[in-house]
């Protein structure tokens, strides 16, 4: 079981930067694969960037690459999404999620549990 909360969210000017944490409870949080997604007015809900229970690998979204950073503390049972030379176009809900096993990292079929959402609106 587990259950997880986002934050981090909010207004920011394109160019700004931001950090999403998500804080998961329970005792296996080291052991998933967590992801991070988002989701746009009018949009469906896409994959952002997913780092293994490792830690080793990082995956990201094209469109992403170079200005976000996934990592984890295991030890706080927390992912981060560090968010810099944000764009409007990322102006969407963010969602973590949580996933057992991965065989896709940007498949969101593949994730178990996932977070309320936290707002982030980027202001040109």
């Amino acid at each position: 079981q587990v259950q997880l909360v986002e934050s981090g969210g909010g207004l920011v000017q394109a160019g700004g930067s931001l950090r999403l944490s998500c804080a998961a409870s329970g005792r296996t949080f080291s052991s998933y694969t967590m992801g991070w997604f988002r989701q746009a007015p009018g949009k469906e809900r896409e994959f952002v960037a997913a780092i293994p229970w490792s830690g080793i690998t990082t995956y990201y979204k094209n469109s992403v690459k170079g200005r976000f950073t996934i990592s984890r503390d295991n030890a706080k049972n927390t992912v981060y999404l560090q968010m810099n030379s944000l764009k409007p176009e990322d102006t969407a809900v963010y969602y973590c999620a949580a996933a057992r096993t991965v065989v896709v990292a940007s498949a969101e079929n593949e994730y178990d549990y996932w977070g309320q959402g936290t707002q982030v609106t980027v202001s040109s």
